[in-house]
């Protein structure tokens, strides 16, 4: 990881193709380009926050009812766990050309059995809807793993407290909110520090079922670095993207962490 890194460094300082065995020192010049000559990339930036924004909340809401669900006293709860937490050991890739056919050939299916007009959408053929279709796609895929974190942090929950409180008068949502989530905002922390890492990341499932069209409106940074290194065979300009990313990703989720941690209470 370290030789990589600081590798990156210097490249993110050179003209390099990534071919070429001649490396030639620009300093500064990648970095001038993307701020002043590269739209694209702020396109994607633009679009990997939103996405990021968004699907860190979804994937977090959904994963934390998951999992308040499934610690109630159900019979099928076993099974149930199983059945969410599935679709996070199939390969983004993969995952990605499954619900390519599903978007594709599954919603046109249904639309001439409904006629439902949710299902005839052009869903990663447009824009808005390539948006949604990639960030549905995201919160079904990672939400199952942050169920098991929570699941985990809520069976740690001192039945004591809760009974003490519900003794006192508390309903279910003054519980909720003044106790379990206070209690569990380590695997709060812990979870946003992942959604926010997966989400700023995402390329598998970018590539798989939108390849950032159309016209580059569903383009993730991950791509978009991708594309400028190994497509554009501007390795140094693509690095320089990366080392720009990273410092971004690192302070928002620094950030991130410091706040939920002031969050954190004892039992």
């Amino acid at each position: 990881m370290v030789v990589p890194f600081f590798l990156g460094m210097y490249y993110s300082l050179t003209d390099w193709n990534g071919v070429a065995r001649t490396v030639n020192w620009v300093g500064l010049a990648n970095f001038k380009t993307i701020f002043s000559n590269d739209p694209d990339f702020w396109k994607s930036f633009s679009f990997t926050v939103r996405f990021t924004v968004l699907g860190v909340i979804l994937t977090n809401v959904v994963g934390f009812a998951l999992a308040y669900l499934l610690t109630r006293a159900l019979k099928l709860r076993n099974l149930m766990r199983t059945i969410f937490f599935m679709p996070n050991v199939i390969g983004g890739l993969l995952l990605g050309f499954i619900f390519q056919f599903i978007f594709i050939k599954g919603f046109d299916t249904m639309y001439d059995i409904t006629g439902w007009s949710f299902f005839g959408l052009p869903w990663l053929g447009d824009a808005t809807t390539g948006f949604w279709g990639i960030t549905m796609v995201f919160i079904w895929h990672q939400a199952g793993y942050l169920m098991v974190i929570y699941i985990a942090s809520l069976t740690n929950v001192p039945s004591e407290i809760l009974e003490a409180a519900e003794i006192d008068g508390a309903s279910r949502w003054q519980l909720l909110r003044s106790i379990i989530i206070p209690l569990i905002m380590p695997a709060v922390t812990i979870c946003l520090f992942l959604a926010i890492s997966w989400a700023f990341k995402i390329f598998d499932l970018n590539l798989s079922l939108t390849r950032g069209g159309p016209f580059k409106s569903t383009e993730s940074v991950a791509m978009n670095i991708y594309n400028e290194a190994f497509q554009n065979n501007r390795y140094g300009l693509g690095t320089a993207k990366a080392m720009l990313f990273f410092v971004i990703v690192a302070f928002i989720t620094i950030i991130q962490v410091r706040l939920t941690k002031k969050r954190e209470v004892e039992a």
